[in-house]
Parts: C-alpha cells; structure tokens; sequence
C-alpha cells in the first residue's frame, strides 16, 4: 500500500479516535450538567400542565406540542446563543439576568394567588365566555413560553456552571444536549399527565378483562385530584424556584444574609430529623424560597397593577 496512503488513514483514524473521545465527554458532561438541573426540570414538568388542564381533550396535545417548540427555541436559539457569549464575554451579567428572570416567576406565582384570593383576574380563564377559542388558545401558549424561558434559563445556567472551565464549542454541544433531552423529558411527562384519564376512559371501554377496567376507573377517578394538586404544585414552584434564584443571586452578588437565614434553618431541620433530614430539610430551604417569592411577587403584582391605576386617574374639576 502506497505510503501516503497509509498516512492519510492513519490520520483519518486518529481524528476518529479523537472525535469520538470528544463525544464522550460531552455526553459525560451533558449527563452530570443535566443532573445539577433536575430541580428545575420538576418544577418545569408541575408548571407546564396548569396551562392545559382547562382545555377539551382534543386540545391538549396540539396545545402541549406548541409549548414544546416554543421551549426548544427558547433553549436553542434565544438561550443557548446568549448563555455562551455571556459566559465569554460578559461573566458577570448573568446573575443580574437570572435574578430579573426569577422576579417575573414571583410575580407571576404571586398572580396566581392573588386571584384565587378573590383578587381582580388577568386574562381569560375557559370559566369566561369565549369569545375567541384561538385567541385564547394562543395567549395560553404564549404565557407557557414565557414561563418556559424563565424555567429553561435557569436549567441552562445550572448546566453552564458545570461546564464552564470547557471550551466554547464543548460549552455549546452540551447545552444543546442538555436543551433537548430535558424538553422531551418534560414535556413527554406532561403529555403522559394530561392524557392520563383519556387512557382510563380507553381502558374502561375497551379491554375484556377486569383488571384493566379496574385500572382504567382508578385512572379516571384519580386524574382530577392528580391534575387539582399539580396546578398547586404548579404555582408554588414559580414561587420556590424564582425566589431561590433571588436568594442564590444576592449570595453571589455579595448580600448573604437572606441565604444563610434560609440554608440555617435548611441545615437546622437536616440534623433534628435524621434519616428523613435530606428531603426535610431540601423541602425547608424550598418553602424559604417560596415565601421569599410570595413577598416579592405580591409587592411587584401590586405595583405593576395599582400605579398605572394612579396615573391614569382623571383629573378633578378646576376652578
């Protein structure tokens, strides 16, 4: 064999060697990055369904699958770009960023509670006639997509963190790994949760044997408590994950006294509760979280909606 030959091959076989080692880490990496982010991811999946759950079941799925592009390019096109020239060029912007993006979580998790309070609804719900479906539908999936950017920025930023003494390329590879998988991972979930009694009222109807019908009501039965409790979960997580970015941003800004009252009484709860101090105290230092997001997103929501009031009041009688 010609000796040119056999050097190109041997060169070809080196670069092969070498891109495959460089898949590895990058699948090592987007596997650890995408650990770190599990939190959010939960908190993305109890969020996500509270936008659907009023629809016909028609609906759902188109619905679910609008969201899930709409994530994707938020992830891959609007974040993935940002994160890594920030990361490059402008390091420090991107707590400022992160906190400003956890402020608009609060005020809308302390939305949410404002009306169930009784307070002055902002926006349709299907409880309203509808005078436009499609409208309605399309501002739905606009508010999930905003919502959805804040939840992803906070995944791709957990992500970078992990990554981010790697190269630029490597950075950009693993995040868009990281972006895919976890939107359909979440967004699989949220489908799978939305459908649910659907798939019990198929088995009620369709399978022979008793065991399945029996799922199939239990399906049924437990689907409205199931989907009640995870608009719950769906709000306090806005709360819990945006005011734990307020709480993680002063630390790192320099201000630690609101963190360390919160990880104090995290770490206090941890060593009163022995084997069950991991999830006890995880789930004190969330409702830390949550009440410091209940307080900024409440005094945000009453800004932003009695100022303008105050403004555009009419001017009294002259002289």
């Amino acid at each position: 064999m010609p000796t040119g030959l056999v050097a190109l091959l041997d060169d070809i076989s080196v670069i092969a060697k070498a891109a495959a080692a460089s898949i590895d880490d990058v699948g090592v990496a987007a596997a650890k990055a995408g650990t770190k982010a599990a939190g959010v991811v939960i908190d993305d999946a109890a969020v996500t369904p509270t936008y659907v759950t009023e629809f016909t079941p028609d609906r759902e799925l188109p619905i679910i699958w609008k969201i899930a592009k709409g994530s994707l390019f938020n992830k891959l096109v609007l974040l993935l770009p940002g994160a890594l020239l920030i990361s490059e060029f402008l390091p420090w912007a991107m707590t400022p960023l992160l906190m400003i993006g956890g402020l608009f979580l609060c005020y809308e998790g302390a939305e949410k509670i404002m009306e169930k309070l009784g307070g002055e609804e902002h926006g349709q719900t299907l409880e309203d006639p509808i005078s436009d479906v499609a409208a309605f539908e399309k501002e739905r999936v606009s508010g999930a997509v905003r919502t959805d950017l804040i939840l992803s920025a906070e995944i791709m930023a957990i992500a970078l963190a992990e990554i981010a003494d790697t190269p630029i390329v490597e950075r950009g590879l693993v995040l868009a790994v990281v972006g895919v998988a976890i939107t359909v991972i979440v967004y699989g979930a949220v489908a799978l949760i939305v459908k649910m009694d659907d798939i019990g009222l198929h088995m009620v109807e369709n399978r022979s044997t008793a065991a399945a019908k029996a799922v199939g009501r239990g399906l049924l039965r437990a689907m409205p408590r199931i989907l009640a409790v995870l608009s719950v979960v769906g709000t306090a997580a806005m709360l819990w994950v945006g005011g734990g970015i307020i709480l993680h941003g002063t630390e790192e800004l320099g201000w630690h006294g609101p963190a360390d009252i919160a990880h104090s009484v995290q770490h206090a709860v941890e060593h009163a509760t022995g084997v069950l101090g991991g999830v006890l105290g995880w789930l004190t230092y969330a409702v830390a979280s949550a009440v410091v997001g209940l307080a900024l997103g409440w005094i945000v929501a009453v800004l932003l909606h009695k100022l303008p009031a105050l403004f555009s009041k009419p001017a009294g009688p002259t002289a």
